[in-house]
């Protein structure tokens, strides 16, 4: 039997984990990821893996469509719906993220008003047309879209069309016509469910990632064959699912929580082997912390994601919780005068201080080397030696600035870095009515199980679990 072979690309490492079902063999392995280039990581990983000709099957967790939203790398996208309705996207809710800052400015969506049509034509509450479709108007939209040449993608998004698809699917059909080399995502088929703003929010983001997304999975898929790796790649979808990479071209928004998601599968099976019912999962890698519960050896499921504040997506998603605190998190002095830790990271290059390869801010990693939890000798399984000595220089920098030496610093920037996730446990576990003391914390992630001892006695979580290969 072929083996099967799972890669996580991560933001600061890209991890590997190979089963050959007939020996019962598996092995485990990761190398530094390449952000600029995620292919690169599966390629390096796999460059000196003996069974690569063997593998029947290739699964891949990806942040390809989260980072891409985070930090709006996407398509410029077009907007069409029904007339009356072309300020949905910047109207967005009435809730605000901070209630009393007066200073508070809603974030910007996915698309530009100006890149906004409307067409005349309506349907009523029940999916009845009050006013048909004007399909030389829809041209006279989409010449429009084509005299812009920084578009690549459009979103449309017509009142009502989940009850009634037939405008949106005509509208598709002219867009595609008359705009071939256009990505065109209709809501009928992303979310044909209610709720004008989350319906619309998803579409966009939908439309915002196809160009970028297909981009880079056409690239992985020719870049897996030039390197003679034939098994048939699938990615995982945020529900917990799989897609083919053609799949996945075609809806993107599915991809959006797709490497956390392998995670919670993960404690899951965890769950069952161990006998556990309830389970928190803490996810933490170099770059951020994730965030699960496993209910009843069961995943929990959300419809209400926020990729970020005023972004909803409405698809059905596990529900998991992230923050920017990993192993590469930054610590910093703020104008106040106060030690902080992250979202800022470090990444896999030039990576914390430690990492001999340029860095020079002191990190969780730093500090974790600096009391002495991590052995410089011995990082990723010895293949990486550590620089004790320039990890010391960096957390003595920031102990300076607020008073403190290297081994004081070193345990303040652990300690805020496990408030904040207690923060993020506590947003799963107590702010929705459960009791941490029926459950257990799963710790993975290459810094996840350092810290596994500090979180369960704060949050008094009755234990904590580890992996044989976190």
């Amino acid at each position: 039997m072929a083996i099967m072979l799972g890669a996580d690309i991560g933001g600061t490492f890209t991890d590997f984990v190979a089963h050959d079902a007939a020996t019962g063999r598996t092995e485990v392995w990761k190398v530094p990821s390449v952000p600029s280039d995620p292919v690169q990581a599966i390629l390096d990983g796999l460059a000196d893996y003996t069974g690569r000709t063997a593998l029947g099957h290739l699964r891949i967790g990806t942040t390809v469509a989260t980072n891409a939203v985070l930090e709006r790398q996407g398509a410029v996208v077009a907007y069409v719906t029904t007339r009356g309705f072309r300020d949905v996207p910047f109207i967005q809710r009435g809730n605000r993220k901070h209630h009393y800052d007066m200073s508070w400015v809603k974030p910007k969506p996915l698309c530009q008003r100006r890149h906004c049509f409307e067409l005349d034509e309506r349907l009523d509450a029940k999916g009845r047309v009050i006013r048909p479709l004007d399909e030389s108007e829809v041209r006279k939209v989409a010449r429009a879209i084509a005299a812009m040449p920084e578009i690549e993608a459009v979103a449309v998004c017509l009142l009502f069309s989940y009850l009634n698809p037939d405008h949106e699917r005509r509208v598709k059909a002219i867009l595609e016509e008359v705009l071939p080399d256009h990505a065109v995502s209709v809501s009928f088929e992303v979310l044909p469910k209610w709720k004008e703003y989350e319906r619309a929010s998803t579409t966009l983001a939908d439309a915002y990632l196809k160009p970028v997304v297909g981009r880079r999975l056409n690239a992985m898929r020719a870049r897996l064959d030039d390197a003679g790796i034939t098994a048939p790649a699938v990615l995982i979808r945020s529900n917990g699912g799989e897609m083919t990479l053609d799949a996945a071209a075609a809806t993107p928004v599915q991809l959006l929580v797709s490497g956390p998601t392998g995670g919670v599968i993960a404690g899951r099976h965890v769950a069952e082997l161990a006998g556990i019912d309830h389970l928190v999962t803490l996810d933490m890698g170099g770059t951020s912390t994730d965030v699960s519960t496993v209910l009843g050896r069961r995943e929990t499921f959300t419809t209400a994601y926020e990729i970020e504040w005023g972004v909803p997506i409405q698809i059905p998603i596990i529900d998991i919780r992230t923050i920017g605190a990993g192993g590469g998190s930054i610590a910093w002095i703020d104008k106040g005068g106060m030690l902080r830790v992250g979202p800022q990271s470090a990444g896999a290059r030039p990576g914390p201080a430690a990492y001999g390869q340029g860095g020079s801010e002191a990190t969780v990693t730093d500090a974790n080397v600096v009391l002495g939890r991590i052995d410089p000798a011995n990082f990723l399984g010895g293949q990486m030696q550590l620089d004790a000595a320039a990890a010391r220089a960096a957390v003595t920098r920031v102990g300076e600035r607020v008073g403190l030496d290297p081994e004081a610093a070193a345990l303040a920037i652990l300690r805020i870095a496990d408030n904040n996730m207690v923060g993020a446990l506590r947003s799963v576990l107590i702010e929705r009515g459960l009791d941490p003391r029926d459950f257990a914390l799963l710790a993975f992630g290459g810094a996840g199980p350092l810290h596994a001892a500090s979180l369960i006695r704060e949050m008094g979580i009755a234990r904590a679990v580890v992996p044989n290969h976190p």
